[in-house]
């Protein structure tokens, strides 16, 4: 049964925490200011939404320019929000569409929600959506909580997985947010579904320049980071079996008024194709080539088959 908007409900992962927070001020909206439904020229209009980070900026962006081949008459609005804005600009129809995130979507909707899989969270989030919304197919692309060690660690200590740090992890030091000990995808799963135990805890930034040169001057041996974030490539990232890093899949989520076969049709074309590697080249251009993220989605849709 499908719960009725209660849009008060807290988020326990915020989307505006993902990687890639790029300054609000840099990332201009696109496209002409309009209404849904139907333009003054006769085509569909719809209006994508984003958070105000620049992954989700480009991911709107996409969406737009595969809609707009489609004949769609499309409006970017950028950098709306948290889920606590985004969710009520779906509910009055403001905004039509919108990227988010699986795992952090669902943990907005239902605060007891305790999977961590892919299918899982899926399956989970077409019981709990709201009326009037409608999930579209997700992409493999995953913007999601990463254990990390430099290159030179894994090779000389042979190790792939987080499993493989058990006989190290007494000598080792882990970098991590503070909120990390007590996070499942921290700290706190490391040692609670890992039974690691590390030598020191060290709080720092997640993923971000203390982080890198912590672990490039090896202050730490361990640490955190997005998927998605361009350092990541520098970077191993160690394989997580017990998945206690919860399934972020990019995903469309749509009014339902707002959606048809076309809408679904383009973004499915999108959502088939995007990959975990095409975020970090997309964030690349964005963040560090300071690249306009209408561009770089123009050429990203461009290149899809």
């Amino acid at each position: 049964m499908k719960k009725s908007y209660a849009w008060a409900a807290a988020a326990t992962l915020g989307v505006t925490v993902l990687a890639g927070c790029g300054s609000p001020e840099s990332l201009d909206g696109t496209g002409q200011s309009g209404q849904s439904n139907q333009s003054e020229g006769g085509s569909e209009s719809l209006i994508v939404g984003s958070s105000n980070f620049s992954e989700n900026v480009v991911l709107a962006n996409i969406f737009a320019e595969v809609l707009r081949d489609e004949g769609f008459d499309v409006t970017v609005k950028p950098n709306i929000g948290s889920r606590e804005v985004l969710m009520p600009a779906l509910e009055d129809g403001s905004v039509d569409l919108v990227p988010e995130y699986s795992g952090s979507l669902l943990a907005y909707l239902d605060s007891t929600a305790d999977v961590t899989e892919a299918d899982q969270i899926i399956e989970q989030l077409h019981q709990v959506l709201p009326e009037g919304l409608t999930l579209l197919e997700p992409a493999e692309a995953q913007n999601k909580d990463s254990i990390i060690v430099t290159p030179e660690f894994a090779e000389e200590h042979g190790v792939k997985a987080i499993p493989d740090l058990a006989p190290l992890a007494s000598e080792l030091t882990f970098g991590g947010p503070p909120e990390s000990k007590e996070r499942r995808a921290g700290l706190g799963g490391l040692e609670s579904v890992y039974g690691l135990k590390f030598k020191e805890f060290k709080p720092i930034d997640l993923g971000g320049p203390l982080t890198i040169a912590a672990l490039q001057k090896g202050d730490i041996q361990v640490g955190q980071m997005y998927s998605t974030q361009p350092a990541i490539a520098d970077f191993v990232v160690l394989e997580d079996p017990e998945h206690t890093s919860t399934a972020e899949q990019v995903v469309p989520l749509v009014r339902t008024d707002a959606n048809n076969e076309r809408v679904q049709a383009a973004l499915d074309r999108v959502m088939q194709q995007l990959t975990t590697d095409d975020l970090i080249a997309l964030n690349t251009k964005v963040e560090t080539d300071k690249q306009d993220p209408q561009k770089v989605a123009r050429e990203f849709v461009d290149s899809l088959q």
